[in-house]
């Protein structure tokens, strides 16, 4: 857990707390879902905090774990990319986002049924009243906002390889990504009584793609997508060491002893050079944190030369 960013786990553990109160509340007669999940807005249990509150409950076991592996997988990658607030902005918006088109499907479905010209509506053999019936519409869930964070590493990383079962050979993460969407729309066309809200995963990522683009147009709004700040901080502090170091070339004064030739200045500025290189492609990869203490000292050194 300690190798997690600090939001991923925190989303984590949210998610994990949310599950166990749900199933212990359960036996108490609170039944979290109802309060906490997300009505379809013309219910009379329809709370707008429910847009937030919904992605942090789950149906079942299997549903919370293949959320949460996704989020650990690729969203302590984007964190690390992005920074925590940046990663946690967006996290927030695909998941509302989600929620909305999720509302947005359901009033369709309202509106072609004609249910609110009934009083009453006999479903599954039970007659209940219309408001009663539409209370049932409730979505759960964090998949809107794993879904964005897909998204978001297929966009940032296209060419990645990811093996994913039972493929026994690596997809570049744009085909995935890709495959997901089709395998969404798919079964939101094909099968939309399976309990499972497709159109809100497609949701979460046409959020996170808008809100991506939105990014990359304004950099200015955001740090700049695909690198966050510490990147370009590193990448600033890269760039100036090469400054320093032509300047203090041109400013060396000279001395007793015999002086470096060009080419051996230029061998030790490039050993120095991919030194450097190879620390930064660490910390981009794995973060600050995955470096060993003499390549912090390295790092360090280097940028009070």
């Amino acid at each position: 857990m300690n190798n997690i960013p600090t939001m991923t786990k925190n989303l984590l553990i949210i998610n994990v707390l949310a599950f166990v109160a749900t199933l212990v509340l359960e036996r108490s007669g609170v039944d979290l879902t109802s309060m906490l999940g997300l009505h379809f807005f013309l219910a009379s249990d329809f709370r707008v905090y429910q847009f937030i509150t919904y992605m942090f409950l789950h149906g079942g076991f299997t549903h919370i774990l293949f959320n949460m592996f996704a989020l650990w997988m690729f969203g302590s990658v984007i964190e690390r990319v992005w920074g925590p607030k940046k990663f946690l902005f967006y996290y927030i918006v695909c998941g509302v986002g989600a929620g909305i088109i999720q509302e947005l499907v359901q009033y369709a479905d309202f509106s072609i049924q004609g249910i609110a010209a009934y009083q009453y509506v006999n479903a599954g053999g039970v007659q209940m009243t219309t408001d009663a019936y539409i209370n049932l519409w409730t979505t759960i869930g964090a998949s809107g906002a794993v879904y964005g964070i897909l998204l978001a590493f297929g966009m940032i990383f296209p060419n990645e390889r990811l093996f994913i079962i039972p493929f026994p050979f690596p997809i570049k993460a744009k085909w995935l990504i890709a495959g997901y969407i089709a395998i969404e729309l798919f079964s939101a066309m094909s099968g939309p009584g399976d309990g499972v809200a497709h159109m809100a995963h497609l949701g979460g990522m046409l959020f996170g793609f808008l809100l991506i683009r939105y990014w990359q147009k304004h950099p200015d709004s955001s740090q700049r997508f695909g690198r966050s700040h510490g990147q370009e901080f590193f990448d600033n502090m890269k760039r100036k060491f090469d400054e320093r170091q032509h300047n203090n070339r041109m400013k060396a004064e000279p001395t007793n002893r015999r002086g470096e030739t060009d080419e051996e200045y230029n061998t030790r500025k490039r050993q120095n050079q991919d030194e450097i290189d190879a620390i930064l492609d660490k910390i981009r990869k794995s973060g600050y944190d995955s470096l060993t203490k003499e390549e912090k000292q390295k790092l360090f050194d280097q940028s009070r030369q």
